[in-house]
Parts: structure tokens; sequence; C-alpha cells
């Protein structure tokens, strides 16, 4: 009789989701563990198959649970899909961990998807006026509403958001309902999570972090972050900075400066009405800059639209030919004559007690704190205040107004035309948020190369690691063929070119036992060559830029559907719009791809300036790869993999233009990657028949 203890031995990854790793998701792991010990950031271009939602999880769950101060994970994506996988993650690491302390979950979304107010079902400008109000006025019952109870029963096992949506519907308290606002006291919850999942925004847009921050009880040193689908992280920066002005805008902002000094006038007279003097004269101060503006903001737009010559839509506009219209009207409110160095003014204050130095940030402060009822409007904007949207017009200037980093562009869209402010650089968002965190993970499968992005990022090269992973399925299993007989090259676009182009996309259609997606460069190639022809065997799906997010969820249901009953779907769309990177194409829904083209960029003032600035910074050899060659291959990389969703997939790539094997482009594709030639619509016709007759779905790899 053996009298011996046995001693189990702890797991290798306690937070991982299943008892093995797969090939490729150990060395993951282990990589962005050895990061986060070090409080660094680990960037990761992770392809499918290699289970990098459930790798970067056991990795930044195990090294927080190894810090002495408590530590939160923000598992951030672009993706409502994505917050799905990850709930259900975290579900199989707590069944792995059995006997031990389960993971805490919170997942959210947008205030809109968790409402349980009739007007959710509004449109987005119609909600954040009627959530706003509502919430003003203390009528919204579930916002003011303190649920007992709720938090805990949130905490307790993790809960997709419409799970965590219904439960709150539920809670009792002492036997009676009591309906709290669900997206109010999630964020609350969050406190008490491991894992908190959303979306970017939290923390890389500075308005939404600090709020949420605060409401969570949080800071950045609290938090590991992971970044999913990293690769459009630096894209979603600079669209968060992107601000319009337009002549209107100045002109709503004037009177609701108006309605507002009326207001506090109004509260003056009231008892204890006298705190409210010194806001009352700052914001007639701003009300008279503003008034003063009008004429020289109509002077500057009409100067901008007579520049434009030929047929050019657009112009650069200088930060400080913006900022004079500024300084020009507070100079007459302020009544500073004869100030030339708009760089240097006056340390004097104006009559108004001004201190012209910051004058611009104290305007900008005035106009964003401005409260007034607002009407819902039809210019499709998120209802606020135009005096919001013009503080952060100013606060753009006043941040990177003075840097290389930022360019305006006047375009003639709308009536009098408008100018946009572009963030050229990304770091100066990311670099604060990354490396005040107590560590990061960015991962994605077309974060390639993860250098060019951890540059992008402006990571600190001491503390960042950057690793592209091989896929882990057999080459065999997602062959690459090229076309080497047609081109998307302007010079090249002939009708033969385009009737060649046709024929192999007939070819794959007729040796593919499912169903084919086709993705061009924009909705003009795709309608020339695609939409206008008629291919037999299949129905043609076209994306339409009108699909609502029912219309995309139902895309795959389609396909699922018409593969079942034996009949076979042409998916057509655009490179970087939602059916080729949006959408979740599961369960083998498409059997092969084709891409053609290449989607570079058209030249624009904003591509030009991206360009320049590049060069400044890695020079000019990187810049290229970085503005224009990199992220047209990327977006074929995401069109690449829309079929393959998990190990057992396979499916068939066609790339239509011979110029992804030029070395401008071959070396943006990763290093694992093998290309195979196709002569012509015959030659890809042959290898999709031999590939398809070999290899065959396998479920036992899942």
């Amino acid at each position: 009789m053996n009298d011996e203890i046995e001693v189990i031995q702890p797991p290798q990854f306690p937070f991982l989701a299943h008892t093995q790793p797969r090939p490729g998701q150990l060395e993951m792991i282990q990589d962005s563990i050895k990061a986060l010990e070090q409080g660094g950031y680990h960037l990761a271009a992770a392809p499918t198959g290699i289970g990098k939602t459930a790798a970067s999880l056991a990795a930044a769950l195990q090294v927080a649970s190894q810090q002495p101060q408590r530590k939160t994970v923000f598992f951030l994506t672009s993706r409502q899909t994505q917050h799905r996988i990850v709930v259900d993650t975290v579900r199989k690491i707590n069944q792995q961990r059995v006997g031990m302390a389960p993971i805490r979950l919170v997942d959210m979304v947008g205030q809109a998807g968790m409402c349980v107010q009739e007007f959710a079902k509004e449109s987005s400008v119609v909600f954040s006026l009627m959530c706003s109000q509502a919430r003003k006025s203390r009528s919204c019952r579930p916002w003011i509403t303190t649920a007992p109870g709720l938090k805990e029963r949130i905490l307790e096992s993790p809960l997709h958001v419409d799970e965590l949506v219904s439960l709150t519907r539920t809670h009792t308290v002492n036997g009676e309902v009591t309906q709290a606002c669900p997206w109010k006291v999630a964020r609350e919850a969050v406190n008490g999570a491991d894992v908190f999942v959303g979306d970017y925004n939290h923390l890389f847009d500075e308005g939404v972090r600090d709020s949420s921050l605060k409401a969570m009880d949080l800071s950045l040193e609290d938090i590991i972050i992971v970044v999913d689908e990293a690769h459009n992280l630096p894209d979603r920066i600079r669209l968060t900075l992107e601000k319009r002005l337009t002549q209107t805008m100045i002109r709503n902002t004037f009177a609701e400066l108006e309605e507002y000094v009326g207001t506090l006038q109004q509260s003056m007279n009231m008892p204890g009405g006298e705190t409210l003097a010194a806001t009352h004269d700052l914001a007639y101060w701003a009300f008279e800059v503003i008034r003063t503006s009008r004429k020289s903001f109509a002077d500057f737009f009409s100067r901008l639209r007579s520049s434009l010559t030929g047929d050019k839509e657009e112009c650069e506009v200088q930060v400080e030919t913006l900022l004079k219209v500024f300084h020009r009207a507070c100079d007459e409110v302020d009544g500073i004559v004869g100030q030339k160095n708009l760089n240097s003014p006056p340390v004097q204050k104006s009559k108004h007690g001004i201190d012209p130095a910051v004058r611009i940030h104290q305007l900008r402060d005035i106009l964003s704190t401005v409260d007034v009822d607002m009407d819902a409007g039809d210019d499709g904007n998120p209802m606020e205040p135009n005096a919001h949207r013009v503080a952060q017009i100013l606060d753009c200037l006043i941040r990177f107004g003075s840097t290389t980093a930022m360019t305006m562009v006047y375009d003639t869209k709308g009536k009098d035309g408008r100018i946009t402010t572009h963030l050229l650089d990304p770091g100066l968002v990311s670099k604060p948020v990354l490396t005040g965190s107590a560590g990061a993970i960015l991962m994605s499968g077309t974060l390639y190369p993860p250098t060019m992005y951890a540059n992008i990022l402006a990571l600190p090269t001491a503390r960042t690691t950057a690793v592209a992973y091989p896929s882990p399925f057999a080459a065999m299993r997602r062959p690459v063929l090229v076309a080497s007989d047609v081109t998307t090259k302007y010079t090249e676009r002939t009708p033969q070119n385009t009737d060649l182009m046709r024929q192999h996309i007939q070819s794959l259609i007729d040796t593919t036992p499912g169903n084919v997606a086709v993705f061009a460069p924009s909705y003009a190639l795709l309608n020339s060559t695609v939409a206008e022809a008629h291919f037999s065997g299949v129905r043609m799906m076209v994306e339409d830029r009108n699909w609502t997010k029912q219309d995309l969820d139902q895309v795959v249901e389609t396909l699922l559907e018409e593969k079942k009953a034996g009949r076979r779907i042409l998916l057509a769309g655009v490179f970087n719009a939602r059916l080729s990177e949006g959408v979740d194409y599961h369960s083998g829904a498409l059997d092969a791809v084709a891409c053609i083209g290449i989607p570079n960029s058209p030249p624009s003032v904003l591509s030009s300036a991206l360009k320049t600035h590049a060069e400044e910074r890695f020079g000019r050899n990187l810049a290229w790869r970085y503005t224009v060659s990199q992220p047209a291959i990327n977006s074929i990389l995401q069109a690449m993999g829309r079929p393959i969703r998990s190990i057992g997939d396979r499916a068939l790539i066609v790339l239509l233009d011979r110029r992804v094997t030029e070395r401008t482009y071959a070396s943006c594709f990763p290093d694992d990657l093998r290309m195979n030639e196709s002569s012509g619509p015959e030659s890809t016709g042959h290898f999709a028949r031999r590939f398809f007759s070999k290899i065959h779905p396998d479920s036992t790899l899942e």
C-alpha cells in the first residue's frame, strides 16, 4: 500500500481558460507576463487560432494577482462582438479554477445600448438629448434609484451586457422590483471587478476617461490594459480628436451665449445670486468676443473658398491664421490696440480682467461650461451645445497647435465649407495613458509589423517588446494565390483588365463549394468590377453604406442558411468597411476571398501632412511604409482573415493585383506568408479545384 501523499502541482497558468496552451499561445503568455512584470508593454501580432484573448487574460490576470496593490484588467475592444468572447473566456477560466476565487467581471457597452428607457430606441442624436435632459431634471427614475445588493449580484458571475441589463430589471429590494440604471450601476461595480470589458474611449478619450475612472474610483496606475484589435487604436485616437468648425457653429454659439448670459443675469437677481457675478462677467466677455468674431469668420471662410483654384476642393489651414480670428476679436473687446505679435501678447490685463496670455484658454473654459436648453438638430451631430464644440476646437489648438502633430483642412462641404482638425500623431494621446498604467498588452491579427505600432503609439523602447507570432494553421489550410495578369494600377485600368478580373472571380466561384467574398478598394471600383457584372452560380449581395447593425447581423445567418440549403452567395464589400472588418464569419460561412487591388489612400491634404509628419519622426523610408504601403496591406490582411475564424477552418485567398509581389508591398506581408502564382483564370480554377478536393474543414482541431 502506498502511503505517500499525492502532491497536486498548481497549474502553470492559473488563469488559463483551458488545460493546456495551444501552439504559439504559450509563447504569447510568457512574453506578456515578462513584459507586465516589468510594468512594460507587449505588442502581439497574433493570428486567428492562436487564442489571443485567452492568452492576454491569462497573462494579465496572473500578473495582477501578484501585485501588492490590487489591479484591474481593462480589456478594451472596438467591436461589440468581441465582448461576448471575453465573457465566455472568463467563464471558462472560472471553470478551471475549482477551489479558487472566481474572476469577477463587468461588461459594458455604450449608454444607449444599456438604457432601459423607451427613448433608448431613438436615434443617437435624440437619445443623447433626452438622456441628458432626463438626468439633469432628475426625471429619469432608474438614474436616481439606488438598488442595494445589485452591484454584488453583478459581480457574482460573469455576465454578458444583455444579461446584466436583464438582471437590473428583476432585482428586488425588500420584495419589490427596483429598477436602477444598468449603465450607471455597472460603471460603479467596476471597482470591485477583476476584469472590465469596454470600448477604447474609456481610456483613450480624455473626457470619457476622466468621468469613467472617477465613477469607477480607479486611477490609471490601478489598471493593466489589454487592447484588442489594436491595429485600430491609432485611427480611433485620431478620430476622437477630429473636430469640425463651421460658420453656423459660430452663429449658434453666439445665440447660446446670449441665452446663457440672460439666464445668469436672472439668477443674479435672486437671493444668493450675487455669487454668480464673476461667472456672469466672464460669460458676457465670451459673448462679446464671439459676437465680434462673426464677421471675421465670414470673411475668413470666404477667403478660404476663394483660394481654391481649378477642381481643388480642400486646402490646409494654418493654426496661427485661425487663432488670429479669435485674437482680433479679443483685442477689440478687450480694448487692446496695436498688438503686433500674437505670440507675445502684452502682459497687462484687459478692461475685462482677462490676461491676454491665457485668453484663448479662458474662452475655451467658458464655452465648455455654457448651459442652455437644446432642441434636437438635423445635422447628425451629437446633441450638445455648439459652444461646447467650439470649445473642443480651441482645446485642440491649445494642446497641439504649437506642434507639427496637428493639421487643419478646409473643404467645401456644407453651406459655407468647414474646417476639420486632424491629429497626425496619436502617440501624444496614447503614450501618457499607456505609460501611466500598470502595463499593457496590445494585440491583433493584423498588428503588423508590431514594431511599427509601438513607434506610432510612442511606447518607450526600453520597456516595450513586439513579436509577430507564426500562424498555427498549416500553410496548406489557407493558401494565397496571386493573379499575375491583372492590376488596379490607374494607368492599366482597361476593359480587358476588368474582364480578366471577372473571369478570375468566376473561376473561383465555379470551383468553390461554398460562399465567396470579394473586397475592393472603393465602392466605385466594386461597382464597376463586380456589381455591374453577371456571375453564374451565385446570388450576389453587395454592401450598402446605409446598412444598419441589424442588416450586418443578418449577413452571416444568411450565408450559413444558403450554404446549408446548397446555394451560394457572392458577398461584395469594400476594404476598411464593415463587411471586411466588423463581421465575424463563424462556422465556415465563407470558403474563399478575392481581394481586388491595393487600397492606397487617395492623395489629399491630410495624407500629405501625415507623410510629412512621419518623415520628421521616423525618416523617409519608414514614413512611406507607415503611412502608405503598410496600412494598405494591413487592410488586405484584415480582409484575408475573414473566412478563418477558428483553427479548424480552411479557405482560399486570391489577390487580384500583381503589384502585391513587388518589393514595396511584398515586404509588408508577414514573413511566414507564402504566395502562389496564377497566370490566368484557368490557373485560378485549377488551383482552387485541387485545394478544395484535398482540404476540408476540421472540427477536431477546435
